[in-house]
């Protein structure tokens, strides 16, 4: 199976969906930019056309409600803000309006437009243009969340959220969008509020999402040479999210930490691990852990924002804790000294851009 990026599986289930369907139409600001708002949308306008990739201007809460009036009339939009923050002046349309209309109108009027949300930390965006704000939108009724963490997962669940018949929005970490993954060419669908167990353990029960769940996933060989076990589950969507999968591992393990990709507070962390106590708490053998970034605005200088954001160290120290068993320090310093260039708010080597 041939292997892609993330940016071009996004790109890819667009192209496919709207090749099959004439009522997708896809609209945002830079979307026609040659850069094509991270590869994702590069050229689109030239297989549909203006008329069905539509270039917006910065009028994000209009934007939006054109996009539910469409949907409303039998229209399937995707809007793609470069920043999350952006978003947020259209909070009203999306709450008020996507998020009820199913409801308000007793189940008559369906909205099925997806909002795709780049997140991601670093560059010195600072606190404005750097934030992961998922859990300010898993809080409403009526919306689905879903935030893949490779190429694979991001072409079925984008695939899903459009067929949707109700708003999805849709989480894409920027630093994501250059690793690649093996993605079949045909389309296909990840069915949404179903998790993924990337591998079995028995000694405790990670789960993440995002960007962070890649965190984890690069400290396997560190686990694996600490003779850890880990279950490691990618959540992949966050409303809903996978009751059944958690609870089953987390039943096996006695033990789980939850790595957030965003504040701890009031985030999914706090849901996961909120719900895993109140069904199955006389399980644990061991309190539950929760890992986060800094409860303050994210710095946009490198020094203060290192000390914001999740490290090896951190993720390490709280496995070990849970799990009993000491971590190989010989192989974290081989691990540290691969990655002694590695900084805090640059993507990994294997991310090369666009921006």
């Amino acid at each position: 199976m041939r292997k892609i990026k993330f940016y071009e599986a996004i790109k890819e289930s667009q192209t496919q969906l709207m090749m099959r369907d004439k009522s997708i139409v896809t609209m945002g600001l830079g979307i026609n930019d040659p850069k094509g708002i991270f590869g994702t949308t590069k050229d689109l306008n030239k297989i549909f056309g203006n008329k069905r990739v539509l270039e917006t201007p910065t009028s994000e809460n209009a934007i939006t409600g054109i996009a539910v009036g469409a949907a409303i009339e039998g229209l399937r939009p995707i809007i793609t803000h470069q920043r999350v923050e952006f978003s947020l002046l259209s909070m009203e349309q999306i709450i008020n309006q996507a998020a009820k209309w199913y409801f308000l109108s007793g189940g008559k009027y369906k909205v099925p437009i997806v909002i795709r949300l780049i997140i991601g930390k670093g560059w010195g965006q600072g606190p404005q243009h750097s934030q992961s704000l998922e859990a300010l939108f898993s809080h409403i009724p009526g919306l689905k969340v879903v935030s893949p963490s490779n190429a694979y997962d991001a072409k079925g669940l984008l695939a899903s959220s459009i067929k949707d018949n109700h708003p999805v929005i849709f989480f894409e970490h920027r630093w994501l969008h250059n690793i690649e993954t093996k993605v079949p060419k045909k389309l296909f669908t990840v069915p949404i509020g179903k998790a993924k167990i990337l591998q079995k353990g028995k000694d405790l029960t990670i789960i993440s999402f995002s960007e962070a769940l890649v965190q984890v996933l690069r400290i396997r060989q560190i686990l694996e040479k600490s003779n850890i076990s880990a279950e490691i589950i990618d959540l992949r969507s966050l409303r809903p999210f996978d009751k059944k999968t958690i609870l089953k591992s987390v039943k096996k393990t006695k033990k789980v930490l939850v790595v957030d990709n965003s504040w701890k507070s009031f985030g999914i962390s706090s849901e996961i691990i909120s719900f895993i106590s109140e069904n199955i708490l006389n399980s644990l053998t061991k309190k539950p852990k929760r890992l986060g970034i800094k409860e303050l605005p994210l710095p946009s200088s490198r020094s203060l924002a290192k000390e914001c954001y999740l490290n090896t160290n951190e993720i390490l120290d709280a496995i070990a804790s849970l799990s009993g068993k000491k971590i190989n320090r010989k192989v974290i310093k081989e691990f540290l000294l691969k990655n002694k260039d590695l900084k805090t708010d640059i993507p990994y080597k294997d991310f090369k851009g666009p921006f």
